[in-house]
This record gives structure tokens, C-alpha cells and sequence, in this order.
């Protein structure tokens, strides 16, 4: 089991920066791939990025190639996304997922290949 709980959603100006962190508990983080995904009212659930559990591998949506960047720190638990250059457009609540199989090099890319989901922040950006 892993219980995953992101902070350090909020409102900021378009261009501004943000950093989402995931705090996870549970003994199988370590051996985890993660993702974070976003969800904007009236919308599906998509793929934002996702980071391997020996953190070699990331993957990133197109919409956010060059401005997000996913890191883990296994020995805090945590899966972070910081976010530069915001747009109108990244606003959604954010989640964070993981996924308790698969290989050091495997970056899962659709929710359904994920376990265990957080609750969400919300990141507002205004033009």
C-alpha cells in the first residue's frame, strides 16, 4: 500500500513558477514509478509526467516539455513537479500517482497503469 499526499498547489500569474511535491508513505515507494497527471473542470484526467523508481527515466506530456520538471528524493519519500513558465491552460487540480511494478526504466504513461492516486492540489494560473 502507499498513501500519497501532494501540497504546494496554489495561484500564480502566467509565467510564474509553482513546485507540487507528493509525500508518500509506505514501503514500496522506493520501487515505484510515479506520475503526476491533471484534470481541469469539464476535461479528462491527463498525463502530465512520469519518473521511473530509480529516478534514470522521465516522460513528459508534449503540453509540458520544457517547462515542468519531475524529480524524486526516495530517501524523503517524495515525488516533486516544478512547474515554470504557467499558462491559463495548466490550470486543473494535479495528481500525483504511483504505480508498485515494473522495471528501474519504466515511465507508465496512462492512469490505468497506476495504483495508487493522491487526493490533488489545485494550480489556478491567471492571465
Amino acid at each position: 500500500q502507499v498513501q500519497l499526499v501532494e501540497s504546494g498547489g496554489g495561484l500564480v500569474q502566467a509565467g510564474g513558477s509553482l513546485r507540487l511535491s507528493c509525500a508518500a508513505s509506505g514501503r514500496t515507494f522506493s520501487s515505484s514509478a510515479m506520475g503526476w497527471f491533471r484534470q481541469a473542470p469539464g476535461k479528462e484526467r491527463e498525463f502530465v509526467a512520469a519518473i521511473s523508481w530509480s529516478g534514470g527515466n522521465t516522460y513528459y506530456a508534449d503540453s509540458v516539455k520544457g517547462r515542468f520538471t519531475i524529480a524524486r528524493d526516495n530517501a524523503k519519500n517524495t515525488v516533486y513537479l516544478q512547474m515554470n513558465s504557467l499558462k491559463p491552460e495548466d490550470t486543473a487540480v494535479y495528481y500525483c500517482a504511483a504505480n508498485s511494478g515494473g522495471s528501474r526504466y519504466y515511465t507508465p504513461r496512462t492512469r490505468f497503469e497506476y495504483d495508487y492516486w493522491g487526493q490533488g492540489t489545485q494550480v489556478t494560473v491567471s492571465s
